[in-house]
């Protein structure tokens, strides 16, 4: 089952156990005191202990129970938040007012706080996941850093515990993730490290089964920090890290006049089904990539006065009382709502799709984002229809020869594990905006409009040059570009480091060539109106915006000369107006001499296809 959870693997495979303590509190208080006679402990400090065992064994109940909540649907799930966030919040307070007591009658251990922190990081990580609401992410940031700096699984290696090990590192695996998605590469370096020393005592000191599984969580990170094609370079010398989020100031403003529609992307679909390309858990880097391009740059949650609930402090990060309240009516989406399928089987996107397809409000667009390996049709068919063209593989434990999916022996048959264009026809009842970066994009671009609504529809190319082939394992070029449209540029051009200082100069010519991408497609007068339906949206106008310019981009490199060398869209974009312009070859041109790789550019109009 393919999680919707970035990196499950931690989080429910592994389990979720709270804290091993001892039920009898009889026993607790002899054990820690010394005395035998439950009289002897004053009733009060005898009613702390046992308030604190049943905050804990509910907030074990609650955090079990998240794994058994329904993985779609937007409502199903908030109120089992709320009570669990409820129940953590005073477990938090009650163990900060009563440290003493239960130190010296429970005997609680400086791992067992941690495993509270830890478990209300991961409360708020899951938020994130849930809502899409980059805010959250910050929150587990802060509980997790704490966890580090106030060594709370310090003591847990003089034990001969290796179930305690074990929770040490999924901490660390988990804290990987959030640092990933926030960007904090340098603190990922020093977290990998660490994690290969706590891997290599626990594998010494215990004879266990998993070293291999925890030794290819090392392999696997490794290769996520390696995966970016750039290094930006600071006047010290030291690698600058950029933000690829949506952040103010952004995208290409609508002028005044503008008439476009008013679409509001709602709900997003990223699937990952590519075979060897890096990942780390249950997120490809293609896939990691996506969701950033569809998230606001987060915000600190404590900076926020609006938000419910006061603060409560201890050492360096705070605790919100108040994180969600049931009754309360949700503030308006900053960001779409994702679900994360990796190698999903058929019925299970289909599940998905489906269930975003039924809660999709009205005057709203669902995004269907496919990273996967191509399916190619057996034989040519007399009628070609939309099953007729194959699609892309679904999850099967079929066996896939150089990347690409084995034929099927009876060619009269459609293949089953596959995601044909036509099974995408019954969700064109709502707007809908298709991306497709696979080998067999193209099949995509056989679409019919049957009822009228948005469609749009932007495919990657099919052919790469062969020095950039060698780059597919560290993700797609063409999801590259819509990721992050500078890098995708550089990569192309086989830069792989330059100065900050060019950077932004080169940022700076890349907005006005937006600018001018956005001006074409608001006053073009053969542009199909789809395009202006979805242009009001900003994730989306920077997505077309962005498609464009890497449209541009391949069509002037003397590198991409094959027919599949260009991306493709549906419905098509004017060519001679807008992809093939002498205005944005113009642009293009000035970036490689700016870049001084001006060389591997033509200096005239393509008239390949």
């Amino acid at each position: 089952m393919p999680s919707t959870y970035t990196f499950s693997i931690y989080s429910h495979r592994c389990g979720v156990r709270a804290f091993i303590h001892d039920a009898s509190f009889k026993i607790i208080a002899a054990a820690m005191t010394g005395v035998g006679a439950e009289d002897d402990i004053p009733l009060c400090e005898r009613k702390t202990v046992t308030d604190f065992c049943y905050l804990l064994d509910k907030s074990k109940q609650l955090f079990n129970g998240l794994r058994d909540l329904p993985q779609y649907g937007h409502k199903q799930w908030q109120s089992y938040f709320g009570r669990t966030f409820d129940v953590y919040t005073k477990l938090w307070k009650f163990q900060q007012q009563h440290r003493q007591v239960l130190d010296n009658r429970y005997g609680l251990k400086r791992w067992q706080i941690g495993e509270v922190a830890s478990k209300i990081g991961q409360l708020y990580y899951h938020y994130y996941l849930r809502t899409s609401e980059t805010s959250y992410l910050n929150e587990a940031f802060s509980f997790y850093s704490a966890i580090r700096q106030r060594s709370y699984y310090h003591q847990v290696n003089k034990e001969d515990r290796p179930e305690l090990v074990v929770k040490k590192l999924r901490y660390y695996a988990r804290y990987i993730v959030v640092c990933l998605l926030l960007n904090k590469m340098d603190l990922v370096k020093v977290l990998v490290k660490e994690l290969s020393e706590e891997i290599e005592d626990y594998t010494t000191r215990f004879n266990t089964e998993d070293q291999l599984e925890w030794n290819l969580v090392l392999q696997e990170v490794a290769a996520f920090v390696e995966a970016d094609p750039l290094m930006i370079l600071n006047d010290d010398n030291v690698v600058a890290v950029i933000s690829n989020r949506l952040q103010e100031g952004g995208v290409p403003p609508l002028e005044q006049g503008m008439v476009v529609g008013q679409l509001t992307l709602a709900d997003a679909l990223i699937v990952g089904n590519c075979n060897n390309q890096v990942k780390f858990s249950e997120l490809t880097i293609d896939m990691f990539r996506m969701l950033q391009a569809l998230e606001r740059e987060p915000v600190n949650l404590a900076t926020q006065s609006s938000k419910p609930g006061t603060l409560v402090r201890e050492d360096s990060y705070t605790l919100p009382v108040t994180l969600y309240e049931p009754n309360e009516k949700p503030a308006k989406r900053e960001n779409p709502h994702k679900y994360l399928l990796y190698k999903p089987t058929f019925s299970q996107l289909y599940t998905f799709l489906s269930a975003s397809f039924k809660e999709l409000p009205a005057n709203s667009v669902l995004l269907v984002y496919l990273s996967a390996t191509g399916v190619f049709p057996a034989g040519r068919s007399e009628c070609e229809g939309p099953y007729d063209f194959g699609g892309v593989l679904t999850n099967t434990n079929r066996d896939v020869v150089n990347g690409e999916m084995v034929q099927k022996r009876n060619q009269a048959q459609k293949e089953m594990h596959c995601l044909h264009p036509g099974d995408l026809f019954p969700f064109t009842r709502k707007p809908l905006f298709i991306i497709v970066d696979s080998s067999n994009s193209t099949a995509y671009k056989n679409f019919s409009n049957l009822f009228g609504q948005p469609l749009v529809c932007l495919l990657s190319p099919t052919v790469y040059p062969k020095s950039m082939q060698d780059q597919c394992q560290r993700g797609s070029l063409f999801t590259l570009f819509l990721y992050n449209p500078l890098m995708g540029f550089l990569s192309v051009c086989g830069l792989s480091s330059m100065r900050y200082g060019l950077w932004e100069k080169a940022q700076e010519l890349l907005r006005k060539f937006f600018h001018d991408i956005g001006q074409m497609i608001m006053s073009s007068r053969v542009i199909d109106q789809a395009y202006l339906q979805f242009y009001g949206d900003e994730f989306l106008r920077l997505l077309m915006i962005r498609f464009v310019f890497c449209c541009t981009t391949l069509r002037l490199h003397k590198h991409f000369q094959e027919a599949g060398s260009f991306p493709e869209s549906y419905p098509p974009l004017p060519k001679q107006e807008m992809v093939e312009s002498s205005l944005l070859q113009k642009h293009v041109l000035e970036l490689a001499a700016m870049l001084d790789v001006q060389n591997l550019f033509s200096d005239g109009m393509l008239d390949n296809y």
